[in-house]
């Protein structure tokens, strides 16, 4: 019932950013197909919640029937994703050239790190290296300490796979029009540099500095972190506007006059310090009976384990346990055409035949590909 129902997609396996983008796309009602190596058949972990909602087959990409095999689904896709370096695909037989010459409508999606040219397109690289120089990397965490990697959110899943699938639907609505495809090069140096944007204008205002932990959303403001508690856990303030700071001061009990005033820069640190010592003074649990839920702008720092049950995320449905594994649930909602989960993960290979069947392979050619060792 998503809203992507009836749109076909081949997922060529990978790892972090597009299998992400797939898991989106099935998550939003499309049939996502996974190629995996006919090397990995029967691997997998059902618990892989990247992998969820979309079948698999497993094809030998080095067999010539192979990629036939695969250039032949993909004439019948409406998107195809890789995440290969670049180059990869073309020398395989399936470059997007080749692709759309035999599927004109074809939207042909690649996910790299650096992306398809530039000095660093051939490099290896991971999430922290990307995000590095665009700028993001640099911003974050304390000032007397490395940049603290923000896990790889920003650059496989934020400025990556969101990116892609951004392109992915943005070219779907134009071949509506057009009915052309057309080739989306997502890198995540290049999306996180997007992500940047506010920042670059907050900067150009002179209202942001490169310096770490400085800033009012970079953990320097003292009205705006995160602070432990007397059992050791932790809360998180964002009392940005004066009339939030001014219930932070109601609710805390703050009655020092030096905190009346909220934006001198040069007093954050000393008030950071006073405000440490106070929230030590009770437990994560008697912070929430005062403050959540109000407009100080307040959460409890939740870990893994604890988020799905906090109420908030019981009562919306954030979280949904499948085959025993708790995941959170497809975003974002639609009021006619919500999407669900289709499936846990497959193992590789799992759905050859089935999905060969559907995609209008006959039972002779598909046993002549088992033959041929192509499947």
């Amino acid at each position: 019932m998503g809203p992507l129902t009836g749109i076909r997609v081949v997922e060529m396996a990978g790892i972090g950013p597009g299998p992400f983008t797939a898991m989106m796309l099935s998550d939003l009602g499309a049939e996502v197909i996974r190629i995996d190596r006919l090397s990995h058949k029967g691997i997998g972990d059902r618990a892989n919640v990247l992998n969820r909602g979309r079948k698999s087959i497993a094809v030998d990409l080095k067999n010539p029937r192979g990629v036939e095999t695969t250039l032949r689904l993909i004439e019948q896709a409406d998107v195809v994703l890789e995440g290969f370096r670049p180059g990869v695909m073309e020398r395989l037989g399936l470059g997007p050239e080749k692709c759309l010459s035999v599927n004109p409508r074809l939207i042909f999606g690649r996910m790299t790190g650096w992306g398809q040219t530039g000095p660093l397109s051939q490099a290896a690289g991971h999430d922290i290296n990307y995000i590095s120089i665009a700028g993001a990397l640099g911003a974050m965490g304390y000032a007397d300490r490395p940049p603290a990697p923000p896990l790889n959110l920003v650059g496989d899943f934020g400025g990556g796979a969101m990116y892609l699938l951004t392109g992915i639907l943005a070219a779907l609505v134009e071949r509506a029009t057009s009915e052309q495809g057309q080739i989306i090069d997502a890198a995540m140096s290049d999306g996180t540099a997007s992500l940047l944007s506010p920042f670059f204008g907050l900067m150009a205002m002179s209202m942001w500095t490169t310096d770490r932990f400085s800033n009012r959303l970079d953990g320097g403001a003292f009205y705006y972190g995160s602070y432990e508690c007397s059992d050791g856990r932790y809360i998180s303030i964002g009392s940005l506007e004066p009339q939030f700071y001014a219930l932070l001061l109601e609710k805390a009990e703050i009655t020092d006059p030096e905190f009346q005033e909220q934006l001198d820069e040069a007093a954050w640190p000393a008030k950071r310090e006073k405000l440490t010592q106070l929230f030590k003074t009770k437990t994560r649990q008697q912070w929430c009976d005062i403050m959540e839920g109000t407009d100080v702008c307040f959460a409890p720092v939740l870990d893994l384990k604890e988020a799905p049950n906090h109420p908030h995320n019981i009562d919306r449905k954030t979280f949904v346990e499948l085959d025993g594994v708790v995941q959170p649930a497809p975003a974002p909602r639609f009021s006619r055409t919500q999407g669900e989960i289709q499936g846990p993960a497959a193992m590789a290979g799992e759905h050859t035949r089935e999905v060969l069947s559907a995609w209008n392979f006959s039972d002779q050619e598909i046993g002549e590909l088992q033959a041929a060792r192509a499947i």
